[in-house]
């Protein structure tokens, strides 16, 4: 079965099997199927998330050697950044406020946008968003989810809005945050 909105965003299908297990499956134009549980070997701590953006995936880390997989957008060439933060504010359809260098930056591209945008479907920020403490970048949703797979964006995470809001309900204010 496929709806709608999820047809809109790429092809997906729900499946409900006979033991009452459900599974679903999203396929972008990058070739993102959706989020995965997966074996993870790598020594972090359970709650820890560690975004690969040369694989353009999130993990996050959950105890007995697992990992929940979810596919991400990253910056392109000239803002993709690495380093450790920390989640410092989570917000449920956040407002946007571009940073003046982006809005001079789109502007001499020809590209007006506001000073402001409050929360709502339309925003690039999408659901959710969790702030990584001093810096301008965020994990968010996303208005483009055909940007998922792809480095797009100027520095910040996006996530489809079904994922973010996955991930979201996850973590806590301080959870630890390790771009490689």
């Amino acid at each position: 079965m496929t709806t709608p909105a999820l047809a809109e965003r790429g092809e997906a299908s729900f499946n409900q099997s006979r033991n009452g297990i459900s599974s679903f499956t999203f396929s972008s134009s990058s070739g993102y199927r959706g989020k995965q549980v997966v074996t993870f070997d790598r020594k972090l701590a359970p709650g820890t998330i560690l975004i690969r953006t040369g694989e353009r995936r999130l993990y996050y880390v959950m105890p007995g050697g697992k990992a929940i997989k979810y596919g991400v957008g990253v910056g392109r060439a000239g803002f993709a950044w690495r380093g450790t933060r920390n989640i410092a504010r989570k917000a449920e359809w956040p407002g946007w406020t571009p940073p003046p260098q982006m809005i001079a930056r789109e502007k001499a591209k020809g590209n007006i946008i506001p000073p402001y945008m409050p929360g709502g479907i339309n925003n690039p920020l999408g659901a959710r968003a969790m702030y990584l403490g001093g810096t301008l970048y965020r994990i968010h949703g996303t208005n483009a989810p055909q940007t998922i797979g792809q480095a797009m964006s100027s520095g910040c995470i996006r996530m489809l809005n079904s994922e973010v809001t996955d991930l979201y309900e996850r973590v806590k204010i301080g959870t630890k945050v390790i771009v490689e």
